[in-house]
């Protein structure tokens, strides 16, 4: 298969499972324990219909969004992930170019492979920060200020990755970085030979905004145990609270999966939120993110912005989540497999196919503007 023949999201993840080696295939593939809840997140759209309106004169149709003060020209958004130079050697230079190309924003995680700093430079399209929480508090706020010395528009804390999901397919293959893989692994990494020509003939791996305070060097921490060793599963309200004051701008909280967090997340002053269970790599049995956004729409979407992750396929999945209440939907293995499979390229020619579904999907329901989308519009089983 190439690339000029992949039309939707099922292609792309089959290019990069041949482009791949296994380890790392299965660490964008896979999620926790049973996998359950990263099988849900997709299904929960089956459970809800689209409620067409014809003849309503859909010459011209406006995509776009205010989202955390930030005007996207598209409803959709890429999500901060960890290790994108694992994926392709382009890694996040090739999202955040595609992201600009479609006017829409993208995130830089903590464990981003390019520095924060490049990209802010490099792309006047907004741009989000994403923060997993450490132990050492000084590191925190080192890094919250990095960020916003960056120009920054957004500050993301994940507050659902406290410590790390019981991810079995990595447990099998001993992936880790760096490579501690046993043999089973290391036989994947074999059959895929052009994967490691490409590795090793270009920029070094990285993690720029840890490098300073993570040793990637010789029997470094693995990622594994950076989520077990670094993070902090003591955080809590009042330390996010000192955060959002520290950041004093536009504050999201990654993670929300109850009206009850979602209130306090509003209390505490933060400008946004995102319904997310982490793609079903944290908790196995978690609820399907769509399944509970019309709930925390309701207790808190009148004063912050409410966005979404977890399962988005389709042009429809989008366009049933800003049907509920969604400001925002973000994607993750819907750029992550492009982004394997050929780069900005792939990138691009995903969020240009999510684009075109949209927009075709926006004309059948009769709609012109993202705000005319409603709950009438939809019927749940």
């Amino acid at each position: 298969m190439r690339l000029g023949n992949c039309y939707n999201f099922h292609d792309f993840r089959l290019l990069a499972k041949r482009r791949l080696p296994g380890p790392i295939f299965d660490y964008i593939d896979g999620a926790a324990d049973d996998e359950v809840t990263h099988r849900r997140n997709a299904i929960a759209f089956e459970t809800c219909d689209l409620v067409p309106q014809v003849l309503r004169g859909v010459g011209n149709v406006d995509l776009s969004v205010t989202v955390m003060g930030q005007k996207l020209s598209l409803p959709v958004y890429c999500s901060p992930t960890a290790l994108q130079r694992l994926f392709h050697h382009q890694g996040e230079r090739a999202v955040a170019a595609a992201a600009a190309k479609y006017g829409t924003m993208f995130g830089v995680s903590s464990l981003g492979t390019v520095s924060l700093e490049e990209l802010r430079k490099a792309h006047d399209t907004p741009q989000v920060f994403q923060l997993y929480f450490h132990k050492d508090r000084g590191l925190n706020r080192a890094m919250l200020q990095r960020a916003k010395d960056a120009g920054v528009e957004i500050f993301m804390l994940t507050v659902d990755s406290i410590t790390g999901g019981n991810r079995e397919r990595d447990l099998h293959t001993g992936f880790a970085i760096p490579f501690k893989l046993n043999l089973a692994g290391m036989l994947q990494f074999a059959r895929k030979p052009m994967w490691a020509i490409n590795y090793v003939t270009h920029e070094r791996f990285r993690l720029p905004q840890l490098d300073e305070h993570v040793d990637m060097s010789g029997g470094a921490l693995s990622i594994g145990r950076y989520f077990t060793e670094m993070l902090d599963p003591s955080m809590d309200w009042d330390d996010v609270a000192e955060m959002v004051r520290q950041w004093n701008g536009q504050f999201c909280l990654k993670g929300i999966m109850s009206a009850a967090d979602a209130e306090r997340a509003a209390q505490i002053g933060c400008t946004g939120i995102v319904v997310s269970n982490h793609g079903g790599r944290q908790l196995d049995g978690s609820r399907a993110s769509f399944d509970q956004l019309a709930e925390i729409v309701d207790a808190v979407g009148d004063r912050i912005d409410v966005l979404m992750d977890g399962g988005v396929q389709r042009g429809t999945h989008v366009l049933k989540a800003l049907s509920v209440g969604a400001k925002a939907v973000g994607v993750g293995r819907f750029y992550l497999y492009p982004l394997a499979a050929a780069g900005q390229a792939g990138v691009e020619r995903a969020l240009g196919l999510m684009r075109a579904e949209i927009e075709r999907d926006m004309k059948l329901m009769g709609c012109t503007a993202i705000g005319e989308l409603s709950r009438k519009n939809l019927r749940f089983r």
